[in-house]
């Protein structure tokens, strides 16, 4: 048992020990990254004083949010639909739906690129920019969204929705009043995974983009081209505090729904 906690506790370590010199260093006066030169926030205020950096978060938590909305109402949809279908259609459509999440970045974010220049040029006008970025990132979230409802949507009583059909409903008001509120944790446990994957996603932004249009973490990239930048530590501390709320959140949710679900 000992051996097994010591296993565990330095697997723990290894993967957090980087992030925690992180966080340290973020408030060291120096620049250097060799010693302490006492504590400052000195790099958090230039943090917020940057103006490029200012643009990434902007463009960053736009297209997190607006990707997240579209992304769950699309993914949302094409679960319930994707349940609907015959066994065997729907194990084809699942594993099509399921290719996105496999495939490597890399090949997600050229083949887009390719698709955009190439629509572009069909269209005659626009260029790679904040619309084509949005775009991609819908494009890669939607199968998550889906694979995040499916399994509550499998879980739910298929008859609920016919009953409130010949109960007079709507099918829009059944899908309101008896499947959404089935499927919702599965509704906000995609949503929240769209979001965490659109904040960190490089790859397939670096290739989508244009000129001028930069997210965190193609202007990361950037600025750790010309070396370790102070400011990237505090970028990034900020970044990981964040996303421990965002799953602190989740965690209580479900802590929430299994108390409910035990009553």
């Amino acid at each position: 048992m000992i051996g097994k906690k010591l296993y565990l506790g330095l697997i723990i370590f290894f993967l957090y020990a980087p992030i925690i010199v992180l966080m340290v260093f973020s408030f060291n006066y120096s620049r250097s990254q060799a010693y302490w030169a006492g504590f400052s926030l000195r790099w958090y205020r230039e943090l917020f004083t940057d103006d490029q950096i200012i643009r990434a978060i902007r463009n960053t938590l736009l297209i997190a949010v607006f990707s997240t909305l579209a992304a769950t109402a699309i993914g949302s949809a094409a679960a319930v639909g994707i349940s609907k279908l015959g066994r065997r259609y729907k194990a084809v459509v699942m594993s099509i739906t399921q290719l996105p999440v496999m495939m490597p970045d890399i090949v997600t974010g050229i083949s887009l690129r390719l698709l955009f220049i190439f629509a572009i040029r069909i269209i005659g006008a626009g260029n790679l920019g904040f619309g084509t970025l949005l775009l991609s990132h819908i494009t890669f979230n939607v199968p998550y969204v889906i694979l995040s409802v499916t399994p509550k949507l499998r879980q739910m009583d298929g008859n609920l929705y016919e009953a409130a059909l010949d109960l007079g409903s709507s099918p829009f008001g059944a899908f309101v009043k008896v499947i959404l509120p089935e499927v919702w944790p599965g509704v906000v446990t995609g949503a929240l995974l769209a979001f965490t994957l659109s904040i960190d996603d490089f790859m397939v932004s670096f290739f989508t983009t244009g000129s001028g249009v930069e997210n965190l973490s193609i202007t990361i990239f950037s600025m750790a081209r010309r070396g370790i930048n102070p400011r990237i530590n505090a970028l990034s501390t900020i970044i990981f505090v964040v996303i421990m709320l965002l799953l602190f959140l989740v965690h209580k949710r479900d802590q929430h729904l299994a108390r409910k679900n035990a009553d």
